[in-house]
C-alpha cells in the first residue's frame, strides 16, 4: 500500500514530521543504536498503510536504526512474491539509512514452497535474522498426546534450522502465549539439539510474563539467553472483565514486565541482536497516532536497554 491509501489529514501531519524528522534524521538514527551494537527496529506490521519507502523514511524519522519487516500474508512483502519484492523492499528500506536485521514470517516447515525463495531472497539483501510461525496445541476435546505435539514441532524446527544454514541466515523462535513453546521449557530440549550458530530464540518478555508472571519468566529469561537472536519489546497487566481475567496490552513500561530485570539478563548475556518494538495495544487510527506511540515506546525503552 502506498501514501495514496492516506486520509489527507494523515499524509500532511506525516509530511510534517518527516519535514521536521529531517534535519534531525542522522543524529536520532545514531542515537538508536546503542554501544553494544543493539540496533532498535520498528515492526513493521504497525504501518500496513505505507509503501516500503515511505515505511523506511517514517521509521527512520521515529528515531529507529531499523525495520522488523513482515514477510508473510497481507505484510509488507508477500510470501509468494518474496524472491522478486523482497530485494525491492529492502533497498527501497534502507536507501533511508534504516537496517532490516530481521524479517517476520509464518514458516513452520522448511518443506513449504515458499521457504527456501524468502530465506534465501533475505540472506543474499542482507537479512540475519528470521521469526518462524506457531505451532498450536490441538483442542484439549481431541485427547491428542501433548508430548506428541511439542515434538512435531521440534521436528519442523529441526528442518527450518537446516534450511537456516543452508541460506545462511538465523532462526528466532518466538514465545507466544497460547501456542507451543510459550512457556520456553516444552520447546527448549528441541531447540538444545539444534546447531547453536543457526537456532535460538526471539525473546518476547511480555508474554512470558503472562505465561509465567509469579516468577517463572524470570527462569525462562535465563534460559534463553545463552541463544537469544532477537528481543521484542511490549507490555502488558493482568485485567478483571465481565468475562473474568485477561491479559491487556499497554504501553511500555506500564505493565507488569520488569524491565530492569530483563535488561540485566540481556545485558549479561552481551546480546548485541536486534530489538523489535510492537505496539499492540490500542491506538487512535491514523500514522501519525502510531509514529507518535512508537517514539513514546522507544524512549521507555532506551531507559532501559541503552548501555
Amino acid at each position: 500500500m502506498t501514501m495514496d491509501s492516506m486520509t489527507r489529514r494523515e499524509a500532511l501531519a506525516l509530511g510534517v514530521q518527516v519535514m521536521a524528522g529531517a534535519a534531525i534524521a542522522g543524529p536520532v538514527a545514531a542515537q538508536t543504536r546503542t554501544a553494544s551494537g543493539l540496533t532498535f527496529c520498528l515492526f513493521s506490521k504497525h504501518l500496513p498503510e505505507l509503501g516500503w519507502s515511505d515505511l523506511g523514511r517514517a521509521v527512520k524519522d521515529a528515531g529507529f536504526a531499523g525495520v522488523d519487516l513482515t514477510v508473510r500474508p497481507q505484510g509488507h512483502v508477500l510470501p509468494e512474491r518474496a524472491a522478486d519484492d523482497l530485494p525491492r523492499a529492502i533497498d527501497a528500506i534502507t536507501a533511508h539509512g534504516v537496517a532490516v536485521p530481521m524479517i517476520t514470517t509464518e514458516l513452520t516447515s522448511a518443506d513449504a514452497p515458499t521457504a527456501r525463495p524468502i530465506l534465501q531472497a533475505a540472506a543474499k539483501s542482507g537479512v540475519r535474522y528470521f521469526k518462524t510461525g506457531y505451532w498450536r496445541f490441538a483442542p484439549s476435546s481431541t485427547n491428542t498426546d501433548v508430548r506428541a505435539q511439542v515434538n512435531a514441532a521440534g521436528a519442523a524446527l529441526a528442518g527450518l534450522a537446516a534450511l537456516a544454514r543452508d541460506c545462511n541466515i538465523e532462526l528466532g523462535f518466538h514465545n507466544h502465549a497460547a501456542y507451543i513453546g510459550a512457556a520456553l521449557w516444552d520447546i527448549a530440549p528441541s531447540i538444545d539439539r539444534l546447531e547453536p550458530r543457526w537456532a535460538g530464540y526471539y525473546f518476547d518478555p511480555r508474554h512470558a510474563v503472562a505465561e509465567g508472571g509469579a516468577g517463572a519468566w524470570k527462569s525462562a529469561a535465563e534460559l534463553v539467553a545463552p541463544r537469544l537472536k532477537m528481543l521484542a519489546l511490549k507490555d502488558c497487566f493482568w485485567s478483571k472483565s465481565p468475562k473474568g481475567w485477561v491479559v491487556e496490552n499497554c504501553p511500555l513500561g506500564e505493565g507488569m514486565v520488569d524491565w530492569s530485570a530483563v535488561a540485566a539478563v540481556v545485558r549479561n548475556a552481551r546480546f548485541s541482536g536486534p530489538i523489535s518494538l510492537h505496539l499492540e495495544y490500542t491506538i487512535p487510527s491514523g500514522t501519525a497516532n502510531t509514529l507518535a506511540a512508537a517514539r513514546r515506546d522507544l524512549a521507555a525503552a532506551k531507559k532501559y536497554f541503552d548501555w
